[in-house]
C-alpha cells in the first residue's frame, strides 16, 4: 500500500509498504479521509520520531475483521481514535482520561496518511465508532479535533452570554469560535497574525476581529462593552499569545490553555495580578471518549458548518503540499488528505 512517510515538514515521501496484517480482535480499515492537524506540523514535537507515518484525524471503512470481533462488521463506516484510555487507572476514574498512561502510548498502525490502518484490540474495544449515515467521510475528520474543543469548553464551563476572546484563528480557533457561537456565547472576539484567517473567523462566528499586533486591554474593553473577556482561549503556541491572554482576561475569568509551547519555552507569570484578579489558568489536551461521542452528535446534527471549513482536499501524493499549506498558515483552513486518490 502507499503511505506518506514523514521525515520532516519539507520532506514527506510517497512510499510503498506492506498492508498491515491483523490479528485476533483487530480491524483493518481503509482510510477514506485524514485531516492534517496543526500538531502534525509542530516539527519540534514530531521530528524526534521520524521517519513515521503521521495522521490521526481519520474516517474510513472496515475491510477486514479479526477473529473474535463481534461488535463490527466489514463495510461499516467508522471513525477510529488513535489514543484511547484504560478507563481503570486513578486518572481515568477521576475524569482525567487524557493524562492516562495508556492513552499516551496507544495508536493505530501505521498512521492516517496511508491507504490502510491496522486497529489494535484496545482501539477496537474503546476507540472505534460507527459513523452515522448523516456524517460524510470528510466531516468525520473533524471528530477528533472537535472532541478536543468540546472537552476544553466543557472544562471551563462556558455559559451562554459569556464573552470569549480567541487568540489564534487557525482551525482550532475557528472550531472554538463556531462551537462557542452555537452554545450561546456572548460577544466573541478573535485575533490572528494573518488577515485571511481573521476573515474566516468572522465568517464562522466572531463578532470582532483584531490583528495580533493590535491586541491590548483597552481595545478589548472597547469591543466588549467596557470589560475584558470572561474567557480567553489560546490557540496559538507562542509566549506572546499567552502574555496577551493574561492581559485581556477579566477579573474572575479563565484562560483556556489550548495550544502548547515548546518544552523549553517559559515565561514569567505576573503572579500578583493573577492572584489578585482571581484568574483561572486551565490547560487541556486531547479528548476523552465522552467528548468523542458528543462530537459525533454535534456533527450528525449539523450544528456547525464544517464542510465550509474545508479549503483543500488532496490526494495522498500531495500530503507534503498539504503540510506546507498548514505550516505557512495562510490561504487554508482545513486540509484533508484522501489516501485512496
Amino acid at each position: 500500500m502507499r503511505v506518506a512517510m514523514y521525515y520532516n515538514n519539507r520532506d514527506i515521501r510517497l512510499q510503498e509498504v506492506p498492508i498491515p496484517k491483523i490479528g485476533p480482535k483487530e480491524l483493518l480499515v481503509r482510510v477514506l479521509a485524514c485531516g492534517i492537524c496543526g500538531s502534525d506540523v509542530m516539527e519540534w514535537y514530531r521530528i524526534k520520531k521520524a521517519p513515521r507515518v503521521l495522521g490521526h484525524e481519520i474516517s474510513g471503512e472496515i475491510v477486514e475483521v479479526g477473529e473474535g470481533v463481534k461488535k463490527y462488521k466489514v463495510g461499516e463506516r467508522v471513525f477510529v481514535s488513535h489514543h484511547v484510555p484504560c478507563n481503570t487507572c486513578r486518572y481515568c476514574l477521576n475524569g482525567h482520561h487524557t493524562v492516562c498512561d495508556t492513552l499516551r502510548t496507544t495508536n493505530f498502525d501505521p498512521g492516517g496518511f496511508a491507504e490502510y490502518i491496522r486497529v489494535p484490540e484496545i482501539n477496537v474495544d474503546r476507540g472505534t465508532f460507527v459513523l452515522p449515515e448523516e456524517i460524510l467521510f470528510e466531516e468525520g475528520v473533524f471528530i477528533e479535533p472537535l472532541a478536543c474543543v468540546l472537552r476544553g469548553q466543557r472544562l471551563v464551563r462556558l455559559k451562554p452570554g459569556q464573552s470569549v476572546f480567541v487568540i489564534g484563528s487557525g482551525i482550532s480557533g475557528i472550531l472554538h469560535i463556531a462551537m462557542a457561537r452555537a452554545s450561546g456565547a456572548g460577544r466573541i472576539i478573535a485575533s490572528d497574525i494573518q488577515e485571511s484567517r481573521l476573515r474566516l473567523a468572522q465568517q464562522f462566528g466572531a463578532d470582532e476581529i483584531l490583528l495580533a499586533r493590535d491586541v491590548h486591554p483597552e481595545k478589548i474593553r472597547e469591543l466588549n462593552g467596557g470589560f475584558l473577556a470572561d474567557l480567553v482561549i489560546v490557540c496559538a503556541g507562542s509566549i506572546s499569545a499567552y502574555r496577551q491572554a493574561l492581559e485581556t482576561v477579566e477579573r474572575g475569568g479563565t484562560v483556556l490553555c489550548f495550544a502548547p509551547l515548546e518544552p523549553d519555552l517559559n515565561f514569567v507569570l505576573p503572579f500578583f495580578n493573577f492572584w489578585n484578579d482571581g484568574i483561572t489558568l486551565l490547560p487541556t489536551y486531547g479528548g476523552a471518549p465522552y467528548d468523542i461521542l458528543q462530537a459525533i452528535e454535534v456533527i450528525r446534527s449539523h450544528r456547525l458548518p464544517l464542510k465550509e471549513m474545508i479549503t483543500h482536499r488532496l490526494p495522498l501524493g500531495q500530503t507534503g503540499y498539504g503540510f506546507q499549506l498548514v505550516e505557512e498558515a495562510r490561504e487554508c483552513l482545513k486540509v484533508i488528505v484522501e489516501p485512496q486518490k
